[in-house]
C-alpha cells in the first residue's frame, strides 16, 4: 500500500515537473532559439543541467519553507499527492485562460488550504511570503521602467546582437592538432554577444530550478516519503522531459510575452526576472519567474513609451501636449542622435506595435490572485471533507 502510494506520488511529481519544464524552458531559452543562436535540443539539455544546479543549491531553501514553514504539521504522502494534484489543476487553469499563473503561488495556496483545514497554518510565514509576492512584481516593473526610460534607447543603438550565416566555431584541421577557430562569417563581436545570450539563458535556467524544482519536490519531502536529494532528481528529470518535448513549440514562438520585443529587450527582462527570483529563493521565498518577467516586460515597455513626456506627466497622466506611444520595444533605435526625454520620438518608433497594454496587465494580475485563491479554497474544501487523508 505504501509502495503504491509512493509510486503515485512520484507520478504526480513528474506530471507537475513535466508541465513546469514545458513553460520554463520556453521562457529561459525562447529568445536564443528564436534568434537562431542555439538549437532546441541543446537548449533543453543545458536547461536540465542548470535546473538541477538551481534546485540542488538554492532550491533547498524553498523546499524547507514549503515543507515545514507554511504549516506546523508534516504533509503526509497522501496529502502530498493531493497537493500535487491541485498544483497540476492550477497549471491546467493557466493553460485554459492562456495566462501564466505562477506555479509557486498555486503550491503555497494548496498547502495553505491544508493548513486551514487542519488548523495548522503558520499565518506569520504566509504573510511574510505574500509581502514578497507584492514586492517582486513592483520591483520588476520599476527596474524595467527605469531601464526602458533612461538606458534602453541608448543601449539599443550601441549593442547589436549579430547572427551570421554558418557555424559560429569550426575546427581547423591544418595543424597536427585540430583547434577551434571562428566560422567563415563569424566576428568576435558575434561571439561575445552570443556568449551573453547563452550565459543569460543559463542564469534564467538556474533561477527556474531554484524556484520551480521545490514545487514538484516539497510535497513528497515534508512527510518523509523522500529525502530532498531524490525528490530534486525526480523533479529535475520531469522538468527536463518537458523541456525536450512540449517546450519545443514554446521555444519556437519565443514565448507569448517575449515574441514581440527585440532580443536585447528580452535579455534585459530575463536578467531582471532571474535576479529577483534567485535572490528571493535564496531566502526561502516560494516565488515564480512569471511574476517578475511579466512586470519587467510591462515596465520596460512603459518606460520606453513614456520617453516623449516628462516624468511628472508620465506619473500623473498629464499627456495633452505629447502622446504616449506604448511599446516601442519592437524596433531598434539606430538614429545618430537620441531625442532627450520629453521630446518627440522618430516617426518609425512612434508607429511601433503596442506593447504596454493595461488590459493585459489587469488580466495577468487578476489571474495571479484568482489562481492561488482557487487553489487554497479547493484544497481547504477537499481536506475538510476528507480529513483522514492528512
Amino acid at each position: 500500500m505504501v509502495a503504491g502510494m509512493l509510486v503515485a506520488g512520484i507520478a504526480a511529481s513528474i506530471f507537475v515537473g513535466f508541465n513546469i519544464g514545458g513553460s520554463s524552458t520556453g521562457i529561459a531559452w525562447g529568445p536564443a532559439v528564436g534568434a537562431g543562436l542555439i538549437r532546441k535540443a541543446t537548449a533543453a539539455g543545458i536547461m536540465t543541467f542548470f535546473v538541477f544546479l538551481g534546485g540542488w543549491t538554492v532550491g533547498r531553501n524553498v523546499i524547507d519553507t514549503l515543507s515545514e514553514g507554511i504549516i506546523t504539521i508534516e504533509i503526509s504522502l497522501s496529502a502530498g499527492i493531493a497537493i500535487l494534484f491541485f498544483i497540476g489543476l492550477g497549471i491546467l487553469l493557466a493553460n485554459v485562460f492562456g495566462v501564466p499563473v505562477p506555479t509557486s503561488m498555486t503550491t503555497v495556496g494548496a498547502i495553505a488550504g491544508l493548513g486551514l483545514a487542519t488548523n495548522s497554518l503558520n499565518y506569520q510565514t504566509v504573510v511574510w511570503i505574500i509581502s514578497w509576492w507584492i514586492f517582486a512584481p513592483i520591483a520588476g516593473f520599476w527596474i524595467g521602467a527605469t531601464i526602458g526610460r533612461y538606458v534602453y534607447p541608448a543601449l539599443s543603438r550601441r549593442v547589436q546582437i549579430e547572427n551570421s550565416d554558418g557555424p559560429l566555431i569550426v575546427l581547423d584541421r591544418d595543424g597536427a592538432v585540430p583547434r577551434p577557430v571562428l566560422g567563415p562569417n563569424t566576428t568576435w563581436r558575434e561571439v561575445a554577444t552570443t556568449a551573453v545570450v547563452i550565459v543569460t539563458g543559463c542564469y534564467m535556467a538556474f533561477s527556474a530550478g531554484a524556484s520551480n524544482v521545490p514545487n514538484a519536490a516539497a510535497p513528497l519531502v515534508s512527510g518523509g516519503a523522500l529525502t530532498a536529494g531524490p525528490a530534486i532528481v525526480i523533479a529535475t528529470f520531469a522538468i527536463g522531459l518537458g523541456g525536450f518535448t512540449i517546450a519545443r513549440r514554446t521555444m519556437e514562438s519565443v514565448g507569448s510575452d517575449l515574441s514581440d520585443i527585440t532580443l536585447l529587450a528580452a535579455l534585459i527582462v530575463m536578467i531582471t526576472a532571474a535576479t529577483i527570483t534567485t535572490a528571493l529563493s535564496y531566502i526561502g521565498i516560494p516565488i515564480s519567474l512569471v511574476m517578475a518577467s511579466v512586470m519587467a516586460i510591462v515596465g520596460l515597455g512603459w518606460g520606453r513609451a513614456t520617453r516623449p513626456i516628462t516624468a511628472r506627466e508620465a506619473l500623473v497622466g498629464e499627456t495633452e501636449s505629447t502622446e504616449i506611444v506604448p511599446g516601442a520595444l519592437t524596433v531598434e533605435d539606430e538614429h545618430e542622435e537620441l531625442p532627450p526625454i520629453g521630446e518627440p520620438e522618430p516617426e518609425e518608433v512612434l508607429e511601433a506595435d503596442e506593447l504596454f497594454r493595461p488590459q493585459a496587465v489587469i488580466r495577468y494580475v487578476s489571474m495571479w490572485i484568482i489562481g492561488p485563491s482557487m487553489s487554497t479554497v479547493l484544497a481547504y474544501g477537499f481536506f475538510l471533507l476528507v480529513p483522514g487523508i492528512t
